[in-house]
């Protein structure tokens, strides 16, 4: 179950919403992983993973995505094994970002969002987002490797005023 020491070993972030209103646009969320280097843990993200890509080493998938929520439980996650990830990276920062195609959506308009953060059978985080219902995107886990090299997890909600793509940018800068 866990890696390196007693840190973390193979994580899964997973998100859950509810469809839109009859008529209305669909609401699109994503799970936003940003990757950073042990020489630069808050400077500009090595790569990002999201719905449409993958960690070039493959330690971070994501395993099931939506495009309108469905109302079914946990219908998107993202895998994030530590216990392979390189040791050239020292920092790992996920987040949510709602797509903003048919005008601006805050957290407080999607209805029964969620999301879990567990190792194994282990909850790390549980949060609705209501801290940040004025938000359109939000930071929701930081992982650190710490001296001896293992994993670390910090539970990190902060809400954004961004778009998908400026989030992913943004996500693991220092700003309070």
């Amino acid at each position: 179950m866990s890696g390196v020491g007693d840190g973390l070993g193979k994580v899964e972030v997973k998100l859950r919403w509810d469809p839109s209103p009859y008529g209305e646009p669909p609401r699109h969320l994503d799970i936003i992983a940003a990757t950073y280097s042990v020489d630069d843990p808050h400077g500009r993200p090595v790569y990002v993973v999201h719905y449409d890509s993958r960690s070039p080493d493959g330690t971070i998938n994501m395993t099931r995505h939506s495009e309108t929520g469905m109302g079914y439980g946990f219908v998107e996650a993202m895998v994030l094994e530590f216990d392979r990830v390189s040791s050239a990276y020292g920092r790992v920062v996920v987040g949510v970002g709602i797509h903003q195609d048919s005008g601006p959506r805050t957290f407080g308009e999607i209805a029964n969002a969620g999301v879990v953060v567990v190792e194994g059978y282990r909850q790390l985080l549980a949060d609705d987002f209501t801290t940040v219902a004025d938000a359109t995107a939000a930071t929701v886990a930081e992982f650190t490797r710490d001296e001896s090299g293992a994993w670390r997890f910090h539970g990190m909600v902060r809400g954004y005023d961004s778009d998908p793509v400026l989030f992913a940018a943004e996500m693991g800068s220092m700003r309070q």
